[in-house]
């Protein structure tokens, strides 16, 4: 299995030599952020936990962002937009509106879903296969949208 920890570490050893300093910074966080849960759960990690992981610095990062942007510092909101187009190097392939589309109107029929109570039903479906391939508050915005027709 080709685990993803060894992509990234190879990327990092292509940065270093390639003296791309920006990206193997980013890299260096994203690999400590790795190490740093499996220190604190004693684990090692696969393909999946790794997505997570990296989902999780991406919501960081887009939040970081939309604070920035906020406070009029853009500066700071395009480092952290540099850093979202590393990571997401990382991540599996997005899925395009469609295709999300097509899988909460699936999955809203499938959990029999009736109303925006019954959210956590549709949401639980399609977290596992969306992980990492669409930001997930996109998701719920359209799961609440298909709701509440």
């Amino acid at each position: 299995m080709d685990l993803l920890t060894d992509r990234i570490r190879d990327d990092m050893k292509a940065s270093m030599k390639g003296g791309n300093k920006a990206r193997l910074g980013v890299i260096r966080l994203i690999l400590a952020a790795l190490k740093q849960v499996e220190v604190d759960e004693r684990i090692v990690l696969d393909n999946e936990r790794v997505i997570q992981i990296l989902d999780k610095m991406l919501k960081q990062r887009r939040e970081s962002i939309r604070q920035f942007t906020e406070g009029g510092r853009n500066d700071l909101a395009a480092i952290e937009e540099a850093e979202i187009l590393v990571i997401q190097d990382f991540m599996p392939q997005a899925l395009s509106v469609e295709e999300i589309d097509a899988m909460v109107s699936e999955a809203v029929a499938e959990s029999g879903a009736k109303s925006v109570k019954d959210m956590g039903k549709v949401m639980g479906l399609l977290k596992a296969k969306m992980q990492g391939r669409a930001d997930m508050s996109v998701v719920s915005a359209k799961i609440k949208a298909a709701l509440a027709e």
